[in-house]
């Protein structure tokens, strides 16, 4: 039985279409459904309907989104950057509140999912994961957040971390973190080591930030791929930024994407505004699924970012030199159908079977929201209007 008919619905390939609902999912999509007359009727007005965002990449403990301006303060280094954030997040409000601000505001723009890396090392232990994971029982059913155990300060430098981060893998976050494994720990082999046996142990999936430049980052890229390939991680393993990837030549870059591509490492990029990126259309030519987030939000990295996810799809495809529709519906898929699958969300997407959570808005195709995203949106999450008891 069709409980909730949306009606004028056009899709992204062009067509308008009715979406039957039942139990949170689509049960039929096509011109002129019929339902009787118990079912809820919406008219969605020829507006397009995209499937709900999903942030690949964000950081929920850091942004100072819904507080005071905090004008950005300069910084030489990152260790340097790290004690300026430590001074700028005492003085605003607890992170389990502008966790849960930052995720309001998201939602209310289409995303129905993300994934957040949460600082923990020995100085703040799990402070930040239990403040956002208050934050994310209080979405639970409008929003799913997956949770990263991130040692932003570093492992191996910072004794005590590798304990911490296996007692946030116990205590709720999926993921194990890491970053950098030369340039902040100046031991591959141990960082990583510490990395994949934590994953290894605990059954955790693995997201790494690699900011490392160059050949010396195509090399971490390379050890990451073979220990993915040893412990048959393939599908569960993520590099977050991997700018090297943007950084060598095409014959470099042609080996390490088939290398990532045969061991299943996903590549997460949000197309910073200041340097190279992975060239997201070869790289996807090779295999490699790549996907986007937004990475930080108005916090003490940069004064950027509203948690837009078609936005960021928008400046993915600018930076990348999109043009044609069909590279701005890559952009699209970054932002929904290839992150939810990168984040093992099953059952996403405008198909018979998945969640019906997604965003109409006016529009006259796909690549037209990327290019020009449109203020204007009615988000639904499980058939239902954002904010309304999902049962």
């Amino acid at each position: 039985m069709i409980e909730q008919l949306f009606t004028g619905a056009l899709l992204p390939d062009g067509s308008l279409a009715d979406l039957a609902v039942s139990g949170g999912r689509f049960v039929a999509i096509g011109p002129d459904l019929a339902a009787d007359d118990t079912a809820g009727r919406v008219d969605l007005g020829g507006h397009l309907v995209l499937p709900g965002f999903v942030d690949g990449h964000i950081h929920l403990d850091k942004s100072f989104f819904g507080e005071p301006w905090q004008p950005h303060r300069p910084a030489a280094s990152l260790r340097e950057r790290l004690a300026v954030e430590k001074a700028m997040l005492a003085d605003v409000r607890p992170a389990a509140v502008r966790a849960d601000v930052l995720i309001g505001q998201a939602a209310s723009l289409g995303t129905v999912a993300m994934r957040s890396h949460v600082d923990v090392d020995a100085t703040t232990g799990l402070s930040h994961l239990h403040a956002v994971m208050a934050a994310r029982e209080k979405w639970r059913g409008q929003m799913d957040i997956e949770l990263v155990a991130f040692p932003q300060a570093g492992i191996v430098t910072c004794p005590g971390t590798a304990d911490i981060l296996d007692a946030a893998i116990r205590e709720g976050a999926e993921v194990v973190g890491g970053i950098d494994p030369e340039g902040m720990d100046g031991d591959s082999e141990a960082h990583l080591g510490i990395v994949f046996g934590l994953a290894e142990r605990r059954g955790a999936k693995i997201d790494i930030h690699l900011h490392e430049a160059g050949l010396p980052g195509v090399e971490q890229l390379h050890r990451i791929a073979a220990r993915t390939r040893a412990l048959g991680l393939g599908g569960r393993v993520t590099v977050s930024h991997a700018y090297a990837l943007g950084d060598v030549e095409l014959p470099v870059l042609d080996t390490i994407a088939r290398a990532l591509a045969d061991a299943g490492v996903a590549i997460m990029t949000n197309a910073p505004g200041d340097r190279a990126f992975p060239p997201i259309l070869r790289l996807r030519e090779h295999g490699v699924r790549v996907f986007a987030g937004n990475d930080n939000i108005r916090d003490a990295w940069w004064p950027y970012g509203n948690g837009d996810m078609l936005q960021r799809a928008m400046l993915i495809g600018y930076r990348s030199g999109f043009y044609r529709d069909e590279d701005l519906g890559v952009a699209l898929a970054m932002a929904t159908t290839e992150a939810a699958v990168s984040l093992g969300l099953e059952g996403r997407g405008l198909q018979v079977g998945a969640e019906a959570s997604f965003v109409a808005l006016p529009a006259v195709s796909a690549a037209a929201a990327v290019a020009a995203p449109p203020s204007e949106r009615r988000v639904f999450r499980h058939g239902k209007p954002l904010g309304a008891p999902i049962r």
